[in-house]
């Protein structure tokens, strides 16, 4: 906790100033373009990772980067998800998964949650990527928890499109839809490519996406 308020009082004494313009902009506005789906694995920081300032993001974590399908009874994400496109119009929606990801090595391990079914219960919405990963060989368990990370960003699109608000968008040709992979270690990011079915480097692709 002692890190957590030092942090805050640098921030208010070093980079607070330095953005004080930006901050008396957003102090009642807000005007995302985009919405990032990402893990909330403390290793990765959206804003770091894509360099982007305050009011440029409008970010979802959860474990395992999910959006569950659309249902009766919507929950957290499906409504930030709702209020992202239908009320503050983003135009493009990204769900990235990274390297090393805990929820899906569990999953693609089988591993035994008993003792926490809350979690259990949260990570069924990747079974949809489970059944495909497990359809396929694998080299190693490693590869297949990495091959696990990006069949779930393919299957959480596709439960994105479920999603009255985002069927409407894409319908209307206002919204992207991207699936990127980031490596931890070396920073790359891989995008998912709907044309070929695969992930390619984002540096050398970058109109790479899902669908629009």
């Amino acid at each position: 906790m002692k890190d957590l308020i030092n942090g805050i009082l640098k921030f208010q004494r070093d980079a607070f100033p330095a953005r004080a313009t930006l901050f008396k902009n957003l102090a009642d506005q807000q005007s995302p373009g985009t919405l990032f789906i990402s893990c909330s694995d403390s290793r990765m920081v959206p804003e770091l990772v894509t360099q982007q300032e305050p009011g440029e993001l409008f970010v979802i974590r959860n474990a395992g980067n999910i959006v569950p399908p659309y249902g009766p009874e919507p929950g957290g994400v499906t409504a930030t998800v709702e209020y992202a496109v239908a009320a503050l119009k983003v135009s493009d929606i990204v769900v990235c998964g990274h390297s090393n990801c805990g929820a899906m090595t569990a999953v693609a391990n089988c591993t035994c949650m008993t003792h926490m079914p809350a979690v259990a219960h949260w990570l069924s919405y990747a079974d949809s990527a489970r059944v495909v990963n497990e359809a396929r060989s694998h080299a190693s368990a490693t590869a297949k928890a990495d091959a696990m990370i990006r069949e779930n960003v393919i299957a959480q699109l596709a439960n994105l499109q479920t999603h009255p608000s985002v069927r409407l968008a894409l319908a209307e040709g206002r919204l992207a839809l991207h699936g990127w992979c980031y490596d931890i270690e070396s920073g790359r990011i891989d995008a998912y490519d709907a044309s070929t079915g695969s992930f390619v480097p984002l540096a050398g692709h970058p109109s790479a996406r899902e669908a629009a």
